[in-house]
């Protein structure tokens, strides 16, 4: 016997009870609701789709961020996007009457995705997709409860989170003696300790400064010769319509570079070789300009690399490229 059937409407999501073996239950599916699956969303609904998005509302950030954090972003670059750029950081705060400040802390940033998501309405379900097959003109998305729903279209916004790695030297370490800056660790758990950190972008000194803050013996050892610090060449942003040619508000990579990726829409037509050279100019590791005076009491190693790292009497001994050892009785906090 045939069972019947029937569309609901729930707000402007589309549920269809035949689940799997009927019409799509939406237009699109969203896996993952961080700023840009959250921004994907807004743009979507406003097309007047049926979208439902699946994670947690910002939830890389509020759990893998160290505590303390300020974005590396100006204010200009750190809005989700909507049609209509009415859900700004501005807005947000204005509708919270918080204070605007600048650099912006991960918390601000945190609670006004949040607050994005809100302004969306009834799209979110806080469930995690565990899988995504093509079942004939659509794709069957099996939810971590078992449950199975179907979607015209899939968009991928699960952000950098799961790609992490840690070099070989620190493979052989447990999670409390070499953690990486997306695992979540707390900084109170290292404030009393002797602590190595690896890298030279902004999570890396960034953490260093955090890490030194609250009390932590702090090294910093990086592969390049001279860190690089965002607006180097203070000059160069202050020759007017000049530098507004070279740099876009966004602040992202060197002269002209910076301008060029605010453009993405004409990037995305580059060859491929050539988009991988400027990604690698624009996003090179640098800290942001604010960082310096942070770290005026931090030890700094550049140009050299740890070549192995090896557990001794509780604490981890690292053995650097030009023969010094480091011993560190806590955690090489290794940070990309």
């Amino acid at each position: 016997m045939k069972s019947a059937s029937k569309t609901i409407q729930t707000g402007d999501v589309r549920v269809n009870n035949r689940g799997v073996l009927g019409t799509p239950d939406y237009d699109v599916a969203i896996i993952g609701a961080g700023p840009y699956g959250l921004s994907a969303a807004a743009h979507l609904k406003a097309k007047g789709l049926g979208v439902r998005i699946f994670g947690e509302p910002m939830d890389f950030w509020a759990n893998t961020m160290p505590e303390g954090m300020l974005l590396r972003s100006p204010r200009v670059a750190s809005n989700l996007s909507d049609p209509e750029s009415a859900f700004t950081l501005g807005a947000y705060e204005a509708a919270s009457g918080e204070k605007p400040t600048a650099p912006v802390p991960v918390k601000t940033f945190v609670e006004y995705g949040r607050w994005f998501q809100h302004q969306l309405g009834s799209s979110l379900e806080k469930t995690t997709v565990t899988d995504v097959s093509r079942k004939g003109s659509a794709f069957a998305l099996t939810l971590e409860s078992g449950a199975v729903v179907r979607s015209r279209r899939v968009v991928v916004a699960a952000g950098i989170g799961p790609f992490h790695r840690k070099p070989a030297p620190f493979l052989n370490l447990s999670s409390n003696q070499a953690s990486h800056c997306y695992e979540g660790r707390k900084v109170s758990e290292l404030a009393t300790k002797r602590v190595a950190v690896i890298g030279a972008g902004q999570s890396a000194l960034e953490s260093a400064a955090i890490l030194h803050e609250a009390g932590a013996q702090v090294e910093v050892i990086a592969r390049i010769p001279v860190l690089r610090f965002i607006g180097g060449h203070p000059w160069l942003h202050r020759l007017g319509p000049v530098s507004q040619m070279l740099y876009s508000p966004h602040d992202i990579g060197p002269a002209g570079i910076s301008r060029l990726v605010a453009y993405p829409n004409i990037v995305y037509h580059f060859p491929i070789n050539l988009k991988d050279k400027i990604r690698k100019r624009a996003v090179r590791p640098a800290g942001s300009r604010w960082l310096p005076p942070r770290l005026e009491a931090v030890k700094i190693t550049a140009g050299r690399t740890v070549r192995t790292a090896q557990p001794i009497d509780g604490e981890v001994l690292l053995n650097l490229d030009d023969g010094s050892e480091r011993r560190v009785n806590s955690s090489p906090r290794h940070i990309n």
